[in-house]
């Protein structure tokens, strides 16, 4: 089971005097000093392939057309016109802290969110930035939008499963709210117990996602979902694992200093950022028979990826 649990996304490392020129391989590898190694970046070319891949298990064709209007999930996209940019932001893959920098870089605000309090841009803060309300008041910027910069952010479903848990079914305090109707239906349903003071553990989540064949939860749905995949194409695609390395990339296509406020910018190396390490040690306690059958409930996603 170790090639699921890596994903497409393996670390790709080589040292200073034989350098790979693979598809994956970017132009700017990050550099780590104190390994010597450089660390390559997944290149735009490999992602959109990738994507593709993925979406073509669901029989979705090649698509040219920038519909963003049209999103079967349109909430999940959003139009910031002063830095004129359309953003897809999928739930625990770092779309509270995209959405944050994005509303700063438009000049919506200037000061940067409290990281506790980063979940306010789903509120108030963004919904003049969706796309049901521009589908509204505002249709004739729907062929603005069309030549506008595009860019989602996908995350390795095993450490976006172990954020999710974490973050919202988990006793473990952290900057989300908890959804704690659905931890203590997962102990009734798993252990067959019913308490409102017991929390599931990490392989119950799992056992009740196989159960129920997925969840319809947003932050637990496959990150396929929430793509604009049928009526348009993105122009960048960004793994959530190297947001620290490769914002910038993003922020030069916008013309902007703006950074995230997310941890992603303190490690570099993406084995070393917590939600990966965390991933590695629960799925390592998790049955093979398990972790083969998440796989398929998340198969596209893991393709893309």
């Amino acid at each position: 089971s170790s090639n699921i649990i890596l994903t497409n996304t393996q670390i790709h490392v080589s040292t200073a005097s034989a350098r790979e020129t693979p598809l994956y391989k970017a132009a700017n590898p990050i550099i780590l000093p104190k390994s010597g190694l450089y660390l390559e970046k997944p290149s735009q070319e490999w992602l959109h392939k990738q994507m593709q891949r993925g979406l073509h298990l669901l029989g979705y064709k090649n698509v040219s057309d920038k519909k963003w209007t049209r999103c079967q999930h349109p909430r999940q996209t959003y139009f910031f016109k002063t830095i004129d940019t359309v953003f897809t932001g999928i739930p625990k893959s770092g779309c509270s802290n995209w959405i944050e920098a994005l509303l700063r870089a438009d000049g919506q605000y200037t000061e940067p969110l409290d990281p506790k309090q980063v979940y306010l841009v789903h509120n108030k803060l963004s919904q003049k930035n969706r796309m049901p309300y521009f589908q509204k008041h505002e249709p004739h910027l729907a062929s603005i939008m069309a030549s506008s910069f595009s860019f989602t952010v996908l995350r390795n479903p095993w450490t976006r499963m172990v954020s999710g848990y974490r973050d919202k079914l988990s006793d473990e305090e952290t900057q989300g709210n908890s959804i704690r109707r659905m931890g203590i239906d997962i102990v009734k349903e798993i252990r067959g117990v019913e308490d409102d003071t017991l929390y599931p553990t990490f392989e119950e989540y799992l056992l009740y996602l196989i159960k129920y064949n997925g969840t319809n939860n947003i932050h637990f749905v496959p990150q396929y979902k929430f793509l604009c995949a049928e009526q348009a194409s993105y122009d960048f695609i960004l793994p959530l694992e190297y947001a620290g390395a490769m914002q910038h990339d993003v922020w030069t296509h916008i013309n902007t200093s703006v950074h995230l406020l997310s941890s992603y910018d303190s490690v570099a190396d993406p084995r070393l950022q917590t939600s990966a390490i965390r991933a590695r040690e629960w799925l390592s306690a998790i049955s093979k028979d398990i972790v083969e059958k998440i796989y398929e409930l998340y198969k596209v996603d893991f393709t893309m990826l």
